[in-house]
């Protein structure tokens, strides 16, 4: 059996199963170790030509197809992406035989000695952690900024092993790590551990991946699992789901608010008061900055900037600092991101919204009449609790995807819905029949893995179409 205790794995045989972005980090970072690495993964050798064109140049074998399970057989370790499910039949039987099975994420944190900084939460991960690199670099210091989001955390690890071996200095070239953390990498930590780790918020997401509500909290709640005295634990005490994780975490507790001042049964964090960003972070009661000054839309957006100031002042950010980038911060593409202004159309790509409470805070950040294309694959969600806002909210709405019909009989009373058979004829349809004044937003309430390759994909395509609409 491969211990991992001093990431020694000179020579041991280890199989990735994932061929995605994580997957291969992951892959190379094992290489470089000394393993001996095989990546495995059901998809073909057609649909993974770009892969692995990357693994040959690596010289990192692959087994793909229908036979890929047999990669595993001899495995003295295996290390899945986010993306497989931790309870596939085949790694149950690894299991069985003694095997490790660990994630991505697990992986990468052993090589690292510098602080992480973890983000989870069902929406406004990636907003956060942006803010939180952003913070760090106006201050001067030199952060790596992904995980769940952009670069795999296994890139980072594999500078700091090849810093290492150069003869580098115990903690790499990274003053800290921000990593966006998802319930699928949760699912396979054993001792992950963040300084600081933030649940932001937790809504009904990934029914089809998940039992219940509650097994999802579980993945969630173990964020903070192997926190110590010296950590510190942050929560969203406006959410009574992450709020009830506080009495577990053996870190020191904080909270964030904009619906209370902070206090009581944690001890100190930021909140809103008015219109002003509050917190007592630093030891005493400072204002951050005006909510009127965040260039970011939308009061869930108020909740992230609190977060990550939180972060920033923990680790040491100026205030200065922070201001200056609250105050000229646009936000992350495909998260109410404005493409374009149209005849008096404005037209947003909120790809990122692929649940349905990010759809709703969509709509809840925009007072404007909404041409709403939503739709893609079904993840089980509650479309139901869309009908109040969109009665309040929307003009029209465009349904496209394999959800689209129950989206619309959940609907049924609203009786301006339109069909389209693909993303063209919905930018085309909105564009055609939106008047001046009104926002034409993309934010599905769906997985995009019907009809794009991800969500980034979608937003790209979405603001392509739009950006090809003739001006008149």
């Amino acid at each position: 059996m491969v211990g991992l205790a001093d990431v020694n794995l000179a020579g041991a045989c280890v199989t990735v199963v994932g061929a995605a972005r994580s997957g291969v980090a992951a892959a190379r970072l094992l290489r470089a170790a000394g393993a001996l690495v095989t990546v495995a993964d059901r998809k073909t050798k057609d649909e993974l030509v770009s892969v692995l064109s990357i693994l040959d140049g690596e010289r990192i074998p692959a087994a793909v197809g229908p036979a890929y399970e047999t990669a595993l057989e001899k495995s003295d370790l295996i290390v899945i992406s986010p993306g497989v499910p931790y309870r596939l039949e085949a790694l149950e039987r690894a299991r069985r035989r003694g095997v490790t099975v660990i994630g991505e994420l697990e992986l990468a944190s052993r090589f690292l000695k510098a602080p992480i900084l973890a983000v989870t939460g069902t929406n406004g991960k990636s907003t956060t952690v942006t803010l939180i690199g952003r913070f760090l670099h106006e201050s001067g210091k030199y952060a790596f900024v992904g995980g769940n989001l952009g670069t795999a955390l296994s890139e980072a690890a594999l500078t700091v092993y090849r810093a290492g071996q150069g003869g580098g200095g115990e903690g790499g070239p990274y003053d800290a790590l921000v990593v966006e953390v998802s319930s699928f990498q949760l699912e396979t930590i054993a001792q992950f551990r963040p300084w600081i780790a933030a649940v932001l918020n937790i809504t009904v997401d990934h029914m089809d991946r998940y039992d219940s509500v509650e097994e999802y909290v579980a993945a969630k709640a173990r964020m903070f699992e192997n926190q110590a005295a010296g950590d510190y634990s942050l929560v969203n005490l406006d959410d009574e789901r992450v709020s009830a994780l506080a009495a577990k975490s053996r870190a020191t507790v904080l909270g964030f608010s904009r619906l209370r001042a902070v206090g009581g049964e944690v001890a100190g964090g930021t909140w809103l008061e008015g219109d002003r960003l509050v917190t007592t972070v630093t030891g005493r009661q400072q204002e951050i900055c005006r909510r009127s000054e965040l260039r970011l839309l939308g009061m869930h957006n108020v909740e992230n900037a609190m977060a990550a100031a939180t972060f920033a002042l923990l680790s040491g950010c100026p205030l200065d600092a922070i201001r200056r980038v609250l105050a000229t911060f646009p936000g992350i593409e495909h998260a109410l991101e404005v493409v374009r202004d149209r005849n008096g159309v404005r037209f947003v790509n909120d790809s990122k919204g692929t649940n349905v409470d990010a759809t709703l805070k969509a709509l809840e950040s925009i007072d404007q009449p909404i041409w709403l294309i939503a739709g893609g694959y079904d993840k089980g969600a509650d479309f139901a609790r869309l009908v109040p806002s969109i009665r309040q909210r929307v003009k029209r709405v465009v349904l496209i995807g394999a959800a689209a019909p129950r989206i619309h009989a959940v609907l049924r009373e609203f009786d301006r819905i339109a069909h389209a058979g693909t993303l063209r004829d919905a930018v085309e349809l909105a564009a055609r029949e939106a008047a001046p004044g009104d926002v034409v937003l993309l934010s599905p309430a769906c997985a995009s893995f019907d009809m794009f390759v991800d969500y980034q994909d979608r937003g790209r395509q979405f603001k392509q179409l739009v950006n090809e609409l003739p001006d008149s």
